[in-house]
């Protein structure tokens, strides 16, 4: 029953996902934190990790939920894991994989026709409007601490990583790194 719960879930998220990771967010997180499966705190753990790792957030998160939610339904073996992992990111893959190859055609046949460009004239602001409901979600005390002196400290981190990003020629890895080791540092020493 859990693997056709999460088919679902990702059928739904890999079909109306529009936007790319951060546009998706909102949608993954009422299916997924709000299916029980995980905390709205490994969720955010989630969000960050995948941000550091090779691959789109939703791939990212498909993979890691199916491989945590059957363990929570009782199903202990990895194995169980491993099948969620493989279901659901096929799941999430497949129906955007096959809409881009058949609209691809279309689009290209079509592309200087009134109601194509309609279409993404209007698709646009959605995908901007999504985007910014993925950073309202991550705005919770599960990010920025609970207290003002946490709030203060990841604030203050966020600015310096921002301001190195901008203004030296650092690779972003390496911002990503030294941000990992001050927040290590600064919260667990």
């Amino acid at each position: 029953m859990i693997y056709l719960r999460l088919i679902w879930s990702y059928l739904k998220i890999g079909l109306f996902g529009f936007g790319g990771g951060y546009a998706m967010l909102s949608l993954i997180e009422r299916e997924i934190v709000g299916s029980g499966w995980i905390t709205s705190k490994m969720f955010t753990d989630i969000v960050a990790v995948s941000q550091m790792t090779p691959g789109p957030i939703g791939i990212n998160s498909a993979t890691y939920i199916g491989y945590v939610a059957p363990m929570r339904f009782g199903f202990d073996s990895p194995w169980w894991g491993l099948l969620g992992s493989l279901i659901c990111t096929i799941t999430v893959v497949l129906p955007p994989f096959l809409l881009t190859v058949y609209t691809s055609h279309f689009i290209a046949r079509n592309h200087d026709k009134l109601i194509i460009r309609g279409i993404f004239a209007g698709l646009r602001p959605v995908v901007i409007g999504l985007i910014a409901s993925a950073a309202l979600l991550l705005m919770t005390p599960d990010n920025f601490g609970t207290d003002t002196t946490e709030l203060l400290i990841s604030i203050s981190i966020a600015l310096c990583a921002l301001a190195v990003v901008l203004f030296t020629k650092l690779h972003p890895i390496w911002v990503i790194i030294a941000s990992g080791v001050a927040g290590f540092l600064i919260y667990y020493f």
